[in-house]
């Protein structure tokens, strides 16, 4: 059966926890969703028990530093592995925007050039919005999620007869309702709670609050909400102080994990 673990939980400027990513796991073989604004992705997928020689496909939702940088980590560390005979080589899923960009950055800072290394086993697989693809034995569709800032894909994911959505890091659309209604698990970014979004500015920076992430949750139905992507003030408090927040607005259960916590979908 297969397991989230969030390998970062903060928004782009945190220092105490990781940006936010995570992997779909299954014992030691992964699906990797973003990978962080760095090299702390190798730290991170270390203490999650988790090798590179697991890893099974990768999405990037947009080209954000915090989300893009450390996928430049994870080709850098996949070339060797790719090149060990018979490894089926890695796909790694992303709109036209963040192909764009990954294939610059690699090409231009890893010592091995583009992505013809390694006998093209890394690939750059472009996906259009409400394209779907298969990868890890997961149903992946993915949907623009009509970004304010840079192009941004969410998906809809479909395993052991459950239904994922991960929503990206802004406000949602209605216009992304076909994809998203009735989700198992609903994964929702929430910069900060209502009560101190005069404080921390979530609507100026196209961010949401913990009480409109649940009252979203409530309104397309889901069963579970996952609140991530969150300021990092009171890490020891985080999960108390969201949930209750965010209990306001829906009666499902909601989760508040920290960084490298496991959660069952």
């Amino acid at each position: 059966m297969k397991e989230i673990t969030m390998l970062g939980t903060g928004n782009a400027a945190v220092r105490k926890c990781f940006n936010t990513c995570f992997a779909i796991r299954e014992g030691g073989e992964f699906f990797l969703v973003d990978a962080g604004g760095g090299n702390g992705i190798m730290r991170q997928l270390a203490a999650a028990g988790l090798d590179f020689t697991g890893l099974r496909g990768m999405f990037v939702t947009h080209a954000h530093t915090d989300h893009i940088l450390g996928a430049v980590w994870v080709v850098r560390m996949m070339q060797d592995v790719v090149k060990k005979p018979g490894h089926p080589g890695l796909d790694i899923w992303c709109h036209d925007e963040v192909a764009e960009a990954l294939r610059y950055m690699c090409d231009h800072l890893l010592a091995n050039g583009s992505f013809g290394w390694a006998g093209g086993k890394i690939r750059i697989r472009e996906v259009l919005d409400g394209e779907s693809f298969d990868s890890f034995g997961i149903h992946f569709t993915v949907f623009d999620i009509l970004s304010t800032k840079k192009k941004q894909f969410g998906f809809r994911a479909e395993l052991d007869g459950k239904v994922l959505v991960c929503l990206g890091d802004e406000p949602y659309n209605p216009n992304c309702d076909r994809y998203v209604h009735g989700a198992d698990l609903l994964m929702s970014e929430s910069f900060c709670l209502h009560a101190d979004e005069a404080r921390f500015h979530a609507h100026e920076k196209h961010h949401s609050t913990a009480k409109e992430a649940a009252a979203l949750a409530t309104t397309l139905g889901a069963k579970k909400l996952l609140i991530y992507h969150t300021e990092e003030t009171d890490l020891p408090h985080r999960r108390e102080r969201y949930t209750a927040e965010a209990a306001q607005e829906f009666r499902g259960p909601i989760l508040v994990p920290d960084d490298l916590e496991t959660i069952s979908i």
